[in-house]
């Protein structure tokens, strides 16, 4: 009995030697990855070269100019205008550049992301704990050390399940997690693909959890690149069998990943938006409105829209039609009349479906889709595609005999994505009206999946599944 009881005693103070670790000591551990460590190019993996030093003080590239340039005022050419008058232009802006950084630097970045606050994370280091323990005893997790471009050290952990794939073979996918404002790796949206049977790759965000820097758009994207680089080239997983899974604010740095490594496999945005400035402008008190956009637009510019559209792969939304965050309408309604007109998932989808398929989404393309976007239930969902007589066949044949007679006219040895024919396509051109409601219809409900939950509710395992493929 004394032996027993010796035991039991010596694993309790194993675990609480491992917590300890895990919570006090990551900043010690080495250095188990680098933003450098790539192999060179032809030996597989991803054909990304690293950043030289000299990009590695600037990060990694973000879509800024594009961005910025349909909100910014038309400026004249530095030629056109003399020197004195540049300056006197700086000087006008400098007022309204240091607010900007002052409300950046100080409520805008608690604003959005509370999680990198010092006493969240004090009050959430117990479930944290409790997190880490789970993943390492119940899902065999490693934990690594990655250390980005500007120097930052991310806190990952890895759950590999290529040894038992399943039935389905979903664990020779990784699916690559990236939380939300309020999310850690220990009790984030990374449960609902690893209780699916995926093989998944948690991190936090800088400034989150173990994680140091603060959790800026640059900081972010520089922390997403040495992760998918460690997925490839350490953990050495096809970047075909890659997914990307980005959660509300998430969303931003999965796209990055996918519009900077076209070649990953697919991408699940689950409870994301289009632009910050809306869903921040609905916050904030009018009187702020041209402090707050141009806050927003130079220090958390989150255009997830733009990058998305950069992304010519298998694409899924998860819209959660009682999800009162990623909306600009007014409170929540009951279910009955659920309020998910205002849901900016509704944008995301738009905005992807008129880039890729112009043809279809021209006016009746794009007003059936608004329709049935104002949806609220699976019910009203199915009603508006049955009224519309979808048929899904017709439409599958539609678009696989445009891909076979665009992939008959290419010209020989031209090389084409990775995922195929690139976008934009031209399918629907010469199409009755009503067929091009059908299609739309069918694209749209192809690329969005509607889930009865809330923004901070759990994703279910059933819930989550990979986007469909031509």
């Amino acid at each position: 009995m004394c032996v027993i009881c010796f035991v039991k005693a010596l694993v309790q103070v194993f675990k609480i030697y491992l917590t300890a670790n895990y919570t006090d000591n990551f900043r010690s551990w080495p250095v188990d990855f680098r933003w450098d460590d790539v192999r060179a190019p032809g030996a597989g993996g991803s054909h990304h070269r690293a950043l030289t030093c000299t990009a590695a003080v600037a990060g990694v590239w973000l879509l800024q100019d594009a961005a910025l340039g349909a909100h910014a005022p038309t400026r004249p050419l530095r030629g056109s205008r003399s020197q004195l008058q540049c300056l006197l232009q700086q000087i006008r802006e400098l007022p309204g550049q240091l607010a900007s950084y002052v409300l950046a630097h100080s409520l805008g970045r608690w604003l959005v992301y509370p999680g990198s606050m010092f006493l969240m994370t004090q009050a959430l280091m117990p479930l944290l704990q409790q997190g880490q323990e789970r993943l390492v005893e119940r899902h065999h997790g490693r934990r690594a050390k990655l250390v980005a471009s500007d120097g930052n050290e991310i806190d990952t952990m890895f759950m590999d399940r290529r040894q038992h794939p399943g039935s389905q073979g979903r664990g020779l996918h990784l699916v690559i997690c990236c939380e939300g404002n309020v999310g850690f790796y220990e009790m984030g949206c990374l449960s609902a693909p690893l209780e699916a049977g995926y093989s998944v790759l948690g991190w936090n965000h800088p400034g989150f959890g173990a994680s140091t820097g603060e959790p800026f758009p640059q900081h972010d994207a520089n922390a997403m690149d040495v992760v998918v680089k460690y997925a490839m080239h350490r953990l050495h997983f096809p970047p075909a069998h890659v997914v990307i899974y980005g959660w509300s604010i998430g969303g931003f740095t999965a796209t990055w990943a996918t519009m900077t490594y076209p070649e990953l496999g697919a991408l699940v945005l689950d409870a994301t938006f289009d632009d910050l400035v809306p869903l921040a402008l609905k916050v904030m008190p009018q009187s702020w409105k041209g402090l707050v956009v141009r806050t927003v637009r130079e220090h958390f510019n989150f255009n997830v829209a733009d990058q998305l559209c950069s992304y010519p792969g298998p694409v899924l939304l998860v819209r959660r039609t009682l999800d009162d965050v990623v909306t600009t309408s007014g409170p929540l309604r009951p279910l009955a009349s659920g309020d998910v007109e205002g849901n900016r998932g509704n944008e995301l989808l738009l905005r992807l479906l008129q880039h890729r398929y112009p043809a279809v989404m021209a006016r009746e393309g794009l007003a059936v889709v608004a329709r049935w976007l104002r949806a609220s239930s699976l019910a009203q969902e199915a009603a508006l595609y049955a009224r519309y007589r979808v048929d899904d066949q017709w439409c599958l044949t539609l678009l696989r005999s445009y891909c076979a007679r665009c992939e008959a006219e290419r010209d020989h040895g031209q090389a084409w994505e990775p995922h195929g024919l690139p976008f934009p396509w031209q399918v629907g051109q010469g199409l009755s009206q009503r067929r091009r409601r059908q299609l739309a219809l069918f694209l749209a409900r192809k690329h969005l999946k509607n889930v009865e939950a809330t923004h901070c509710s759990p994703l279910e395992p059933e819930d989550f599944q990979l986007p469909w493929r031509l």
